[in-house]
């Protein structure tokens, strides 16, 4: 059994933020859960996308289950033109590689599931990709 508080994630390598490639200030901050080292299957975030903020990504390598529980959003698919208003209640599932683009209004936070698991080491590259990283590759 793994038990966790969000409130111990905090300050720690479990406490990330990241930013769209196009700005140095942070978009977005993802407290990690649990990771690819606790080897159950995928890893679990609770994220918080930053109001007034916009970030584009594509994950190549994973799939993201996205279920949105407070704020406001938008959510730009590249691949079709679509934009999808975000709001609690919201769940979005990127499993094609879909590039994407999140244009936030309130700030937005989720809860995030990823498969495969992240590790907590992966940094999004020029496109918005996290490369595909495991324990192993430590």
């Amino acid at each position: 059994m793994i038990v966790r508080r969000l409130e111990d994630l905090i300050g720690t390598e479990a406490d990330v933020e990241g930013h769209d490639r196009d700005r140095a200030q942070g978009t977005w901050r993802s407290r990690r859960l649990l990771l690819a080292r606790d080897r159950v299957g995928f890893s679990l975030h609770d994220t918080v996308l930053f109001a007034g903020t916009s970030t584009t990504m594509q994950y190549a390598n994973h799939t993201e289950a996205v279920y949105v529980i407070e704020g406001s959003g938008k959510l730009h698919d590249h691949e079709t033109g679509e934009t999808h208003r975000l709001a609690p209640g919201t769940m979005y599932l990127l499993n094609g590689g879909e590039k994407h683009t999140l244009e936030i209004e309130q700030d937005l936070r989720c809860v995030c599931v990823f498969n495969p698991p992240v590790t907590g080491r992966e940094v999004h590259d020029a496109d918005g990709v996290y490369p595909l990283l495991t324990e192993d590759d430590a």
